[in-house]
């Protein structure tokens, strides 16, 4: 044994090549300070060891090594700019030495080689992947850059473009990939993984492979010439602007640091990248990604804990209410492989739910990511029907049909009389409380709410609605099933609207409100679209969620939370209602929708609409963007700080993943409450202080008051 530490080890083989084995003690090797330090003592082992040829580095896990270990970087990132500065240079430099080394080096790539573990990959001369490895720099998800040389080694291993693309996409490749792109060098089953680095290496050490002309390849400036540069650099530019605009700094940074570092060796350019690296981690993006990260690990975790403690497997599904949203759930059940039954009152409603079905497969297929042989499976998981006793084999129903609590209550009764003892019943309500729903049924205890957002194969949450009476293993089941559907599942306390449409009402409403003080809807949107990042403004997302949904689930939020959600008198989107502008479903709302001279949907502000609006509302003024923020985002923060309070959700990390998962919240914004904590407690309480004249919605509670002189955090 040459070197022998906690998460590594160096031994030298019989035939002289030295083996340096990644094998953390948790369930993946990944870069922490532990790790890196014993990199650079086993470096500094191998270098000191006359016997070794060579060397090849390989992981003792099903992967390589999956990147750096994140949850060192919030404390670290915190400290002033001249220590990460230090950090990060002193890390990138243990990659150097190890590329130093005197003898050749591979790696032996199996499962991901991510971020810092593909950095390591770059850092030996060559590299060999199985068919498992999936090879990528995806720190720009994070709102950073490669720190541990990757912006360095990579365009010099690769190409500049092919390097950019990798790096700004943060996309990882498959080993075939990889291999047609120029990163690794062979790609072989996973069994002979070991024998080819070894045989390759051997190659190189008797000279068969030039590794020495690989490595000064790396440690060189690129070979472009000046018109190369400028293409490559200037297309690099203008793809970035396209795909990330300007709230994503990271991909704008990396590739302003390739270009500039394309004429400099690998120290010069080592260092722009170790500058570049700091610049992203103090910026709010970053903290935001790396926040969203850590919160989508956590509520990951806990949806897989609780379904562990499941004790009912889940094998046949039934929905009952075909339409689109039925048929969405019914299609989202089958895609991943457990059989559904959809049942309706009306053959038309099941023809609607099957078309559902087949449109969204049809799309797949167009883009080749259906194959006909899914398509069919998918279909023939479906059993449509009118009849109740198909449903008597169901383990969990998911009544899905119109939002009326009359009608549902109806529905769960009748349910009940069809279903085994022990199948699990779900309301896919979007606003009806729970434990009201629940009162139809004889076995509360295995009923639950089990929300879906529209269009349900596109959005990743379910909302699932724990009612007084729900047992916990009726929500390990229904976690669990929502985990067996391909979606995310956060379960939330009952009360109105629960978390999402909770919160999103009190933002229509201050939306509303400031059009009734003239604010045109077209300027709103685009503040809020352009400025804030949301994917649609508010006029936009309420056409898409039809006027006549959102006007019934504002009655429905009136009656539950009386206090601060009463119905605004004269409020556009009720007049809107009221006139049978429904939004897209009937192409007219506050924007008329059609098709373009090309046959694409197109969309225009509505003259109709601000004439309908306008006798309400005050003479038309211009507002500045700040203030349009507030007026909206301020009510959605104070109802999301109140679910939290009430204990509606149980951190700050849930409601931010849910309200990105379930509304689009920004990422680079990294959810309301990392919203609020970027502002800082304090001027969030000073600003909606500013707007407290506005009504109830805008009125903080005492505990952000407290909490804010208090200088405590959400995340604490």
């Amino acid at each position: 044994m040459i070197y022998e530490g906690q998460n590594l080890t160096v031994s030298l083989l019989d035939n002289g090549f030295a083996e340096l084995v990644f094998d953390a003690a948790g369930s993946v090797n990944k870069f922490d300070r532990q790790t890196i330090n014993e990199l650079d003592e086993a470096t500094q082992a191998i270098a000191g060891n006359s016997d070794v040829k060579g060397v090849i580095v390989r992981s003792g896990k099903p992967a390589f090594i999956v990147g750096a270990d994140i949850t060192e970087f919030t404390g670290m990132f915190a400290q002033p700019e001249e220590e990460v500065l230090e950090w990060v240079s002193k890390t990138s430099q243990v990659f150097d030495r190890f590329e130093d080394l005197p003898v050749p080096t591979i790696a032996a790539i199996n499962g991901f080689a991510l971020g810092g573990g593909c950095e390591m990959a770059l850092a030996c001369d060559l590299r060999v992947a199985d068919t498992t490895a999936a090879i990528g720099l995806p720190e720009v998800k994070l709102g950073l850059m490669p720190g541990f040389g990757g912006t360095v080694r990579l365009p010099r291993v690769i190409g500049s473009d092919n390097a950019l693309e990798w790096m700004t996409t943060g996309k990882d490749r498959k080993g075939q990939q990889a291999l047609n792109e120029g990163a690794v060098d062979a790609v072989v089953a996973p069994e002979k993984l070991v024998e080819a680095a070894l045989s390759m290496v051997a190659d190189a050490a008797e000279g068969k492979i030039d590794w020495q002309a690989r490595r000064k390849a790396k440690t060189s400036p690129l070979k472009l010439n000046k018109n190369e540069a400028m293409m490559s650099f200037s297309t690099a530019q203008a793809f970035v602007a396209a795909k990330a605009g300007k709230h994503y700094p990271a991909p704008h940074m990396m590739v302003e640091t390739v270009k500039n570092a394309s004429v400099l060796d690998r120290a010069g350019a080592l260092a722009l990248e170790n500058q570049g690296f700091v610049k992203l981690a103090k910026t709010d993006a970053a903290k935001a990604q790396i926040g969203i990260f850590l919160a989508d690990q956590l509520v990951k975790g806990k949806g897989k804990k609780l379904a562990k403690s499941s004790t009912k497997a889940i094998k046949q599904n039934a929905v009952l209410g075909a339409g689109i949203m039925g048929g969405g759930i019914a299609y989202q059940s089958a895609v991943k492989g457990t059989p559904v039954v959809m049942k309706d009152i009306a053959q038309p409603a099941l023809d609607l739910g099957l078309s559902e079905a087949a449109k969204i497969l049809g799309k797949g297929m167009q883009r080749g990511k259906v194959t006909p042989d899914v398509m069919a499976k998918t279909l023939n998981a479906i059993t449509p029907t009118l009849e109740y006793n198909a449903i008597k084999d169901a383990d969990l129903v998911i009544e899905a049909v119109v939002e009326n609590p009359k009608v549902k209550g109806i529905v769960l009764a009748e349910t009940e009389q069809h279903v085994s003892d022990d199948a699990i019943i779900c309301s896919n309500t979007s606003t009806i409380s729970i434990n009201q729903l629940a009162e139809s049924l004889k076995k509360p205890e295995r009923f639950c709410g089990m929300h879906f957002f529209n269009p349900v194969h596109r959005m990743p949450l379910v909302e699932i609605i724990r009612g007084e009476k729900t047992t916990d293993d009726t929500i390990a089941a229904v976690v669990a099933a929502t985990l067996q559907m391909g979606k995310t599942p956060i379960v939330v306390n009952d009360c109105p609207g629960f978390l999402v449409n909770r919160v999103l009402f009190p933002y229509f409403a201050g939306f509303s409100k400031l059009l009734l003080d003239g604010a045109d809807f077209v300027a709103v949107d685009k503040v809020m679209e352009k400025q804030f990042g949301w994917p649609m403004g508010p006029a936009y997302l309420l056409d898409v969620v039809g006027m006549d949904t959102a006007d019934h689930a504002a009655s429905v939020m009136a009656d539950g939370i009386p206090e601060r959600m009463q119905k605004i008198d004269n409020d556009p989107v009720t007049v809107l209602f009221n006139a049978q502008r429904l939004g897209q479903k009937n192409g007219k709302g506050f924007y008329n929708f059609g098709t373009d001279k090309r046959g694409r949907p197109s969309k225009e502000a509505a003259a109709e609409a601000y004439e309908l609006i306008t006798p309400n509302a005050a003479a038309k003024q211009d507002f500045s963007s700040e203030e349009i923020i507030a007026r909206l985002m301020i009510p959605m923060a104070n109802e999301a700080i109140r679910c939290l309070e009430e204990g509606i959700v149980a951190s700050a990390a849930e409601a931010d993943m849910a309200l990105l998962y379930g509304l689009g919240f920004p990422p680079f914004r990294g959810g309301i409450f990392r919203y609020i904590e970027t502002m800082g407690l304090a001027n969030f309480v000073e600003l909606a202080d500013k707007y407290a004249h506005l009504g109830p919605i805008y009125q903080i509670t005492d505990g952000v008051r407290q909490m804010a002189a208090d200088g405590k955090s959400y995340f604490a």
